[in-house]
């Protein structure tokens, strides 16, 4: 129904880790299943698609088993517009798709409509302790500013673990600087399986940086490109429109020399322009800075606003050809869920019989009831 968008490029060295770790997984006798999720939080920008959804997209068509959910429980951890969150997870399903996600090659599902994710996530939370949690980082920066802390920011990263243990995931995509996050879910697996039994893989991550994965503020570029900043003109977002994706980058912050050259250290601002000239257009840095010898800042960036616009158009359309129809979109999600279950429930089941949770017949030979 839709023409596919294909990324340019691809982490070679994601295949090698994969197989390394994919033969552990195996000797545990796991079959090798690949976990990650995203939140519906706000647009997203040029970063997240080429450090994650890119990614994904050639793991789909290298015939791996992915799991891809739309974790919009997390989204609630701190005060949120109901209205808007249920925007937000529409507008993520198309712009999955519109990305190159398939949904008949992956399993593509709300976090919400499988409450296997919240009933694994109150066993783990019965074999964590709080100060476990109290130390992870992420959880010390969302909290710095808060004089009342919601509990379920406090728990979220146990329910981040439940996310990929239900589906006994045998490895996670991250970012280089993302790898702490799984250290729970590894932790709380080896606990587990300590206490109750092999039952779950140990996590392994998958890096999935390039050198295009760490794209910088437009307006800070010492910090990551962010959906959080609050300042709209620090990133590039897939849904922007022509005019403001050339009003972004013509206010990027660069530096007080007027050629362009690529140096990361000393002119990161410039550096991180070039290197999305780079991605859009597939060309090497030495290629551009070659074509831009004669160019300064100023109108380098215009041609760099041409290249992102130009590349960005097929993509934008097919995101809102499929957010026009919200029924195939309900429907993408509703299979998905189907699918989920179908891989985690008898995983809970597992966890609940060893947990005492439920009862195995054959194995008493007398129930008594007590009246």
């Amino acid at each position: 129904m839709f023409k596919k968008i294909r990324p340019l490029f691809f982490n070679k060295h994601l295949y090698r880790s994969l197989s390394m770790h994919a033969k552990h997984a195996k000797g545990k006798e796991f079959q090798k299943r690949i976990f990650s999720g995203i939140q519906p939080t706000g647009a997203i920008h040029l970063g997240n698609y080429l450090g994650a959804i890119s990614q994904w997209v050639k793991l789909q068509n290298n015939n791996e088993e992915v799991v891809l959910s739309i974790v919009d429980l997390h989204s609630m951890t701190l005060r949120h517009d109901p209205k808007q969150l249920s925007e937000n997870i529409l507008h993520m399903t198309a712009t999955l798709l519109g990305c190159g996600i398939n949904p008949d090659k992956v399993t593509l599902f709300q976090q919400s409509t499988v409450p296997e994710h919240t009933q694994l996530c109150w066993c783990l939370s019965c074999i964590c302790t709080m100060p476990r949690l109290a130390h992870l980082p992420q959880y010390k920066e969302k909290s710095k500013d808060l004089k009342d802390i919601p509990l379920g920011l406090f728990i979220y990263p146990v329910l981040q673990a439940a996310d990929i243990l239900a589906y006994k995931a045998t490895h996670v995509p991250v970012g280089e600087d993302q790898v702490q996050q799984i250290q729970l879910a590894q932790d709380l697996a080896r606990m587990f399986n300590s206490r109750f039994g092999n039952t779950f893989p140990e996590p392994h991550t998958l890096i999935t940086g390039t050198e295009f994965a760490r794209l910088r503020s437009l307006r800070d570029p010492q910090k990551k490109m962010s959906k959080s900043d609050p300042d709209p003109k620090s990133r590039i977002c897939m849904t922007d429109n022509p005019d403001e994706i050339v009003r972004n980058i013509k206010k990027a912050v660069t530096d007080f020399t007027s050629e362009v050259t690529y140096d990361l250290e000393k002119r990161p601002g410039v550096s991180n322009l070039i290197s999305i000239h780079s991605f859009v257009t597939n060309k090497s840095i030495e290629e551009i800075c070659l074509e831009a010898e004669n160019m300064n800042t100023g109108k380098y960036k215009l041609m760099v606003a041409e290249a992102v616009v130009s590349y960005l158009k097929p993509i934008q359309d097919q995101i809102q050809q499929y957010y026009s129809d919200p029924g195939y979109l309900m429907q993408v999600l509703q299979d998905g869920k189907v699918k989920a279950r179908n891989i985690c429930s008898s995983n809970l089941e597992e966890v609940e019989y060893k947990l005492g949770l439920r009862i195995n017949i054959k194995e008493k030979k007398q129930i008594k009831v007590q009246t």
